[in-house]
């Protein structure tokens, strides 16, 4: 479900290699929600969002070094959007994750899949 598809390329290799791998991550929160074998799955959505958030901030400093090396005039607004993201990752309350843990992923997928093709297609699309 969760893929690159043609038109997220940026034409940027280093950008789109980074968003291809948000994707990965985002397919395996999707995988997981449907792995009927893995009861409790707390642990495994921890897991998940680790890697997302830790992965996130390097593609986010990548992306930030590359629009200052082109010297992109939207460079404060776009990092905003950035922060804004990690935020949204740190202040997930995990005793309502513990509790509904099928909505919590259901949740985690509708904002990743809103977050990464609205931001790769409206907001990376700018500065390239």
């Amino acid at each position: 479900m969760f893929e690159m598809k043609e038109e997220y390329y940026l034409g940027v290799d280093a950008m789109d290699a980074e968003h291809i791998k948000l994707f990965e991550i985002a397919e395996k929160a999707f995988v997981l929600l449907n792995d009927q074998f893995i009861i409790d799955k707390f642990d495994y959505i921890v897991k998940i969002m680790e890697e997302l958030r830790d992965y996130t901030v390097v593609h986010f400093s990548d992306e930030e070094a590359y629009m200052e090396s082109i010297q992109y005039k939207k460079f404060f607004s776009h990092k905003i959007e950035h922060q804004e993201f990690i935020e949204k990752i740190n202040q997930i309350d995990w005793d309502e994750v513990e509790k509904d843990q099928e909505k919590a992923i259901l949740a985690i997928l509708e904002f990743l899949n809103n977050w990464l093709v609205n931001h790769i297609l409206y907001t990376d699309k700018l500065y390239v």
